[in-house]
């Protein structure tokens, strides 16, 4: 009985300390974007982290589109080949890649590739007390840190999430008609006939979501992080696990609302 009710107890801390940094992450992430509008206004730095994670992060974007789309192309190939419809190659290829995969694969990348930047960078500015000397200067740290990444992560990860889109569609293409055999008249048309607006929709709602959510978690966790040198490796993997997890569950249920 002991047992059970330090169980619960336990479950119920646990429970309320969620709760506790939820409120801790919306009122933070809040107050930061107000003052996206507050003078001076952060336009510069705004441009400076939309530079350093989108074309940061374009390489890696483009390696991962390339090869999902021949992948996709592959065994999309040999599932329908099994019912005699290669010609749906070209729809089942971009329509995965625009409503799921590109969103996903393309957000979760960026993750490991900008979001634990974010937070690593975040978190030694902690270390090295930049924060505080901002805070000396009259500087808002939350205007000049936290707001203007929350705001490039927004703008940028759908804009790379797009090159994911047409690089894989792209490669897709090659290997479904090049190396496949499929014809190039029947992949062209049947994507375009299958594929429609709320599709493409879909998409753009689910990469702005994903960025805003990359950029809300993994400010908030390195600027949180305890300033020590072990606090900020392990608020980067916090960041990274958490940004990840969270991105699964707001695809679900994105997709849940979209179908």
């Amino acid at each position: 009985m002991t047992a059970m009710v330090n169980t619960l107890g336990l479950m119920g801390r646990n429970f309320l300390l969620m709760l506790q940094r939820l409120g801790d992450i919306a009122t933070l992430s809040a107050s930061s974007l107000r003052l996206l509008v507050a003078s001076p206004w952060q336009g510069r730095h705004i441009v400076m982290q939309i530079y350093a994670l989108g074309v940061g992060s374009l390489v890696i974007i483009a390696i991962t589109g390339a090869f999902t789309g021949m992948v996709l192309s592959l065994q999309g190939y040999y599932t329908l080949a099994k019912f005699g419809s290669e010609s749906l190659l070209g729809s089942a290829v971009a329509l995965s890649i625009i409503r799921e995969l590109g969103p996903v694969l393309g957000a979760l990348m960026i993750t490991g590739r900008a979001g634990s930047s974010i937070t690593a960078e975040i978190g030694i500015m902690r270390v090295t007390e930049q924060v505080d000397a901002l805070e000396m200067m009259a500087i808002n740290p939350r205007a000049r840190i936290i707001m203007p990444r929350i705001i490039a992560t927004t703008l940028s990860v759908p804009l790379l999430i797009a090159i994911f889109d047409v690089i894989g569609i792209g490669a897709g293409y090659v290997v479904g008609v090049d190396l496949l055999g499929v014809n190039p008249g029947s992949f062209v048309a049947e994507m375009q006939a299958k594929v429609t607006t709320e599709d493409i929709n879909t998409g753009w709602i689910k990469a702005v979501s994903f960025g805003f959510l990359i950029g809300v978690i993994c400010t908030y966790i390195g600027y949180r992080a305890t300033p020590t040198t072990e606090g900020v490796g392990k608020a980067t993997t916090q960041a990274v696990v958490i940004t990840s997890v969270g991105i699964l569950m707001l695809d679900y249920i994105l997709t849940s609302f979209f179908l």
